[in-house]
């Protein structure tokens, strides 16, 4: 399951530099797939989506910060816990109940992003 970062956000940014997936970021901010990953290119994400890693995309917010749901790991492969959700000082980064994904799916994507 991915973490999402609701509307309680204070815009503070102490969330965006712990990702390790660089999936978040600020709102209004465009994003890639291709942004501290090991993506480049054409690829075919593990859920089937088609992309291109170094194409700009469309902010998902533009009030608040915004976590990629396609580059969310939950930190699986880097951190005991999604380190967002750690450091977040008003707790608006919480599950994203619209991205469930399973232990083996979130490892599986963190290794498909950093070919380590």
């Amino acid at each position: 399951m991915a973490i999402i970062i609701t509307d309680e956000c204070i815009n503070c940014g102490a969330c965006e530099p712990e990702c390790p997936n660089t999936a978040i970021y600020e709102g209004a901010d465009d994003w890639r797939y291709s942004d501290g990953t090991d993506l480049e290119g054409k690829v075919v994400l593990p859920n089937g989506k088609e992309v291109d890693a170094d194409e700009t995309q469309e902010p998902i917010s533009d009030e608040v910060y915004y976590i990629a749901p396609d580059k969310c790991t939950e930190c699986m492969g880097f951190h005991e816990e999604p380190q967002c959700a750690a450091v977040c000082p008003v707790d608006c980064c919480v599950p994203d109940e619209d991205h469930v994904e399973s232990e083996e799916e979130l490892l599986g994507k963190q290794a498909f992003m950093h070919h380590n």
